[in-house]
């Protein structure tokens, strides 16, 4: 099965297209404002899907099956209490239309009735998002009848779909949110496809001869020893003993990226890297993980806000050893060269500390792959996104020639020494 950056592109326009729809006919079911979120084709393996479901959380869908132009499952998932409050909603307008005088209360519980009205809101929404396919596709999907899933964990949602990716496998999945403005209610959307479905797709859609998908499935797991290196130098250099959390591979349109940034104060460093493949690569912290770095790598640091010239330095230090560790590994698999920019500091807000590297990006693509990675420390405040975004045509040639079995093989080659801040 290949896959290239074309046939990925129209995807992601599935995915706009439904998740507009979808967003559409639930303000049209509730008679509230709805906006699209974040967009984005995810190739994530089955414990990380896993991960995202199993947060103690309860959780209820609508799964339908597919047949047609894309065979597989279409799943639809809510916080139990969004879903409960969607339900509320939906019952107390159709009361209201009734003109029926009757007292519904706060809905807490899903008996027969809000069942049969969570359903019909998860069925109408799924249909908005297959619908949006078929256009885009100019084809048929065909949708089976809706079927309830509730529950704290992934097995309820996905367990029984012979679809749904193994633990270590590598799945392309759309992921969409949609919310309603001014109140919390949101949910996500997740496609399972039959990968000889996606394999037929893909073969329609590519452009040029592409890239085997088992060599994305090899660079997912190259960037994944790179994270568990950033993690590895991150603790050897502040003493805080960190770890990989969340660790994907996305591919999303150039001008989401900035959606995906916590809107608050970041500290951070960015470096642009070349070689095959170049591109760019971000380590962003919050204020107060950056606050915690600068404590451990400086302890008689006296400045006020942390992040003068001591403060900056040991954020720039440290983001300049980790970009050499995870870069490294790339180069060593690939039997390459690639080298890194000085590190450039970043203390900005949100969106504002990505911006510069998407303009640049911009001038000759319109989507990026991005792995997107957190590393946390285990009892101390310190969160790092890191964010790898190689440049699409560099990132083809390079899958080309990957062996991927060279990625377990070889060697993480990065070395670093004691640095003094003062």
């Amino acid at each position: 099965m290949k896959l290239d950056v074309n046939a990925l592109g129209t995807f992601y326009r599935m995915a706009r297209e439904g998740a507009g729809l979808a967003a559409g006919r639930l303000t049209h079911m509730l008679g509230v404002e709805t906006q699209v979120g974040v967009t984005k084709l995810n190739f994530m393996r089955g414990q990380e899907i896993r991960y995202d479901f199993e947060d103690s959380t309860e959780k209820v869908g609508v799964r339908v099956k597919l047949t047609g132009a894309i065979e597989g499952y279409s799943v639809l998932v809510f916080e139990r209490e969004n879903a409960l409050r969607v339900v509320e909603t939906l019952l107390a307008g159709a009361s209201s239309d009734a003109d029926v005088d009757t007292d519904i209360g706060d809905v807490d519980e899903f008996d027969e009735m809000t069942k049969s009205a969570a359903t019909e809101v998860g069925h109408i929404m799924n249909s908005g998002f297959i619908d949006g396919w078929a256009d885009v596709l100019e084809a048929v999907i065909d949708v089976s009848t809706p079927e309830f899933v509730e529950g704290e964990s992934a097995e309820p949602f996905f367990g029984d779909i012979d679809e749904a990716p193994a633990d270590d496998d590598l799945a392309l999945l759309f992921q969409s949110q949609i919310e309603t403005v001014g109140t919390e209610v949101g949910f996500s959307h997740y496609l399972f496809p039959k990968r000889k479905s996606m394999s037929t797709l893909l073969e329609r859609l590519r452009t040029s001869d592409g890239i085997e998908y088992d060599k994305l499935d090899g660079f997912d797991r190259m960037a994944e020893r790179g994270a568990e290196e950033v993690a590895k130098t991150a603790t050897t250099l502040t003493g805080i003993d960190t770890s990989v959390e969340i660790r994907r591979l996305n591919f999303v349109s150039l001008e989401a990226i900035p959606a995906q940034v916590a809107n608050q104060k970041l500290v951070g460093v960015a470096f642009e890297f070349d070689g095959m493949p170049s591109g760019y690569l971000l380590f962003l912290f919050d204020e107060e993980s950056a606050h915690e770095i600068v404590d451990a790598m400086v302890p008689m640091n006296v400045e006020e806000d942390g992040f003068g010239e001591m403060g900056t330095s040991a954020i720039t230090e440290l983001g300049n050893i980790m970009a050499s560790g995870f870069l490294d590994g790339w180069a060593n698999v690939l039997d390459t060269t690639i080298d890194h920019s000085t590190p450039k500091f970043i203390h900005d807000i949100g969106a504002a500390a990505v911006d510069p590297v998407i303009i640049q990006l911009g001038e000759n693509q319109d989507f990026a792959f991005i792995f997107d990675t957190v590393v946390v420390a285990d009892d101390r405040e310190f969160n790092c996104e890191v964010y790898a975004i190689p440049d699409e045509s560099d990132l083809e040639r390079a899958l080309n020639d990957l062996d991927v079995d060279r990625i377990e093989e070889t060697p993480t080659t990065a070395e670093f020494q004691e640095v003094d801040i003062t």
